[in-house]
């Protein structure tokens, strides 16, 4: 019997990019120019940050300027979505009622709700669907 190992870097970023793919027509342009980063752990200056004490609790992180708020006058660096895979893995296994795929697609989905601009009542019945 082969050692189980847990999925990789790669297996998130490909799941990501799928999600990415499956958007709506309407918000494919906008999701294009976002970067979509898989890491194992934020770094501490992120933690800090947010104020976040245990990194098993950030499966992702929106970093940008929703475009909503964005303005032609002031360039903007390009947006970027950071999926945290051990984090991701760790609320997987907790879960047991969910498949990687969805899973990871939720995380990007609700990452990409921000840099759309969505209010935070729209983000949190993302949220209520998924639980």
């Amino acid at each position: 019997m082969k050692d189980a190992l847990a999925p990789g870097i790669e297996v998130i970023a490909a799941l990501a990019e799928a999600a990415r793919a499956a958007l709506p027509a309407a918000f494919a342009l906008d999701a294009a120019e976002v970067c979509l980063v898989v890491q194992d752990w934020p770094d501490d200056a992120t933690l800090d940050a947010l104020e976040i004490d245990d990194a098993y609790d950030l499966t992702g992180l929106y970093e940008g300027v929703p475009l909503t708020e964005r303005s032609v006058e002031a360039p903007v660096q390009p947006s970027t979505i950071f999926l945290y895979r051990r984090a991701i893995l760790d609320e997987w296994a907790g879960r047991g009622n969910v498949t990687l795929e969805e899973l990871v697609t939720h995380v990007t989905i609700h990452e990409f709700a921000h840099h759309f601009g969505w209010s935070d009542d729209d983000i949190a019945e993302i949220d209520r669907w998924w639980e």
